[in-house]
């Protein structure tokens, strides 16, 4: 192709209209992609390309969930800018099939668009967007950009832009051209949970380990802070920084609330409360088993008042005849009459 390159993506100046809501899980699938192409192929920047799935409905533009695509013939290119003598083409058997799986599973979505990792769209990613036109006639592109700007280090923004394809006349000819979209990250009640649960690494430590968590991130937090003031400090002392006298005041001020770790009154009071904190720990143990030991007692008894009941039965051990008795009234046995005695001896 003999387009420009650099003309592929309208200017800034150019704003899209398309309210587009992003969810976690095709952040999470496009990254996984790509990391695993890289250790597959040894690559920085291997060349991917995958499915997006959601739904739209208008300008109003929901992607769900992604799922990967398969090139044709197996000419694969060696890195993201899809750059070669071949031109690339996708397997559409193959995503024919796994859209149809995917629409028997989760019937609301639908195919809106695709992905791939590069700097910024080119001429090939045109010739690629004109294969998906047959499924949608507006596929959205998704882009992972994976060398982040220092602004997006410095605004913390995710390294995905998103690009609306639109029709562009120039020189009494029409061509095909991107515009960037903005995009907000929608997050439900399940992706929350999940996503929390991926960013602690999928451990499984129950309520200690995520109260641990909390307070390792609570006290991470305020040695950087404590950090901050104190390099705030050396630098008015070395007059590198302008001197704020409010600043200097409430940092006075919170010095002279804390208590003196050297002083003997402060050693006491910690000495006691540790021992309260432990000693109420120990209650706690002990109360438990004591629960415990409880509960072994009443099964205990249940089962020998059990016993006891089936033992009184009629027929129970209790009540078992000797040889040549008969059961009497009130239970009792008595032998037959006998030639000499009137009750059997």
């Amino acid at each position: 192709m003999d387009m420009n390159d650099a003309q592929v993506v309208l200017p800034s100046t150019t704003k899209s209209s398309l309210n587009l809501l992003l969810h976690p899980l095709p952040i999470l699938n496009i990254s996984e992609h790509l990391t695993r192409l890289r250790l597959q192929t040894r690559q920085s920047v291997p060349f991917t390309l995958g499915a997006l799935l959601g739904n739209q409905n208008g300008r109003d533009v929901e992607i769900v969930n992604t799922f990967e695509l398969v090139l044709d013939d197996a000419i694969i290119p060696q890195d993201s800018t899809a750059s070669g003598s071949h031109e690339i083409k996708v397997d559409h058997a193959f995503l024919t099939t796994r859209r149809e799986q995917y629409k028997q599973v989760f019937p609301s979505l639908d195919f809106i668009g695709w992905y791939t990792v590069a700097t910024t769209p080119t001429a090939h990613h045109i010739a690629l967007h004109d294969q998906f036109i047959a499924y949608t006639t507006t596929p959205i592109l998704l882009v992972l950009s994976p060398s982040s700007t220092q602004e997006q280090k410095d605004t913390q923004t995710l390294p995905f832009k998103a690009y609306e394809p639109t029709v562009e006349i120039r020189d009494r000819k029409s061509r095909t051209v991107f515009i960037e979209a903005p995009f907000k990250i929608e997050t439900g009640e399940a992706e929350r949970i999940a996503v929390d649960w991926t960013a602690k690494g999928g451990a499984s430590g129950g309520s200690l380990s995520s109260h641990l968590q909390t307070q390792r991130a609570a006290i991470k937090m305020l040695h950087d802070r404590i950090l901050t003031l104190v390099d705030y400090v050396m630098q008015v002392l070395n007059s590198s920084a302008q001197k704020d006298h409010d600043v200097l005041r409430s940092l006075s001020a919170l010095v002279a609330s804390l208590p003196a770790s050297e002083n003997k009154h402060f050693r006491e009071e910690f000495e006691a409360e540790k021992a309260d904190v432990i000693l109420t720990s120990y209650l706690s143990t002990m109360t438990k088993a004591q629960n415990i030991l409880n509960d072994v007692m009443d099964k205990y008894l249940v089962m020998t008042e059990t016993g006891r009941e089936r033992d009184n039965l009629p027929g129970g051990p209790r009540g078992k005849r000797r040889p040549g008795e008969s059961r009497g009234a009130g239970g009792f046995g008595y032998r037959g009459y006998d030639d000499g005695d009137r009750w059997g001896r």
